[in-house]
């Protein structure tokens, strides 16, 4: 496992969910939830820059929305796009995408299990899909001894 700060990046069309690893690459946890528009990637770009910057963090890993057949719509080409523009602001950090599907789904059934209702759970429903992504791609990295996904050139 590579040593280093993670983030991870669940975008949505209204909100983006942040989250972040520790540095050994064990455990994610949630950071905050940006409003998407302008100044969402700076938004992102000083998050980076308070775990660290390019000194501290590893990658940044941004989840990419597949059907359950594995093949990609309209959604996954705005998050495609999003990412090559992330890549831009925050190079050298490399971005990399990585599947995944019903991340979102899986972080509203755990919130509504613990009793987060309405809002409340819009609120941290994004953090808490891009705590699930990453940690399945720390979980995926650590098992498999590679990083997954894919590396995105900037745009």
């Amino acid at each position: 496992m590579r040593p280093g700060v993670r983030l991870g990046i669940d975008p949505g069309d209204a909100r983006i969910g942040v989250a972040r690893s520790d540095p050994s690459g064990f455990l994610a946890t949630p950071v905050e939830t940006v409003r998407r528009g302008r100044g969402d990637l700076a938004r992102i770009a000083a998050i980076l820059a308070e775990e660290g910057g390019p000194e501290r963090v590893v990658e940044v890993v941004v989840g990419l929305p597949r059907s359950l057949s594995g093949r990609e719509g309209p959604a996954a080409a705005k998050v495609r796009e999003f990412a090559g523009l992330l890549a831009g602001r925050i190079a050298p950090v490399p971005v990399r995408v990585v599947d995944e599907r019903l991340t979102t789904v899986s972080a509203e059934a755990m919130l509504r299990d613990r009793g987060r209702k309405g809002a409340g759970r819009r609120a941290v429903v994004d953090q808490a899909a891009a705590v699930l992504i990453l940690q399945h791609t720390l979980d995926t990295e650590r098992t498999s001894g590679r990083a997954p996904g894919e590396i995105v050139e900037e745009s």
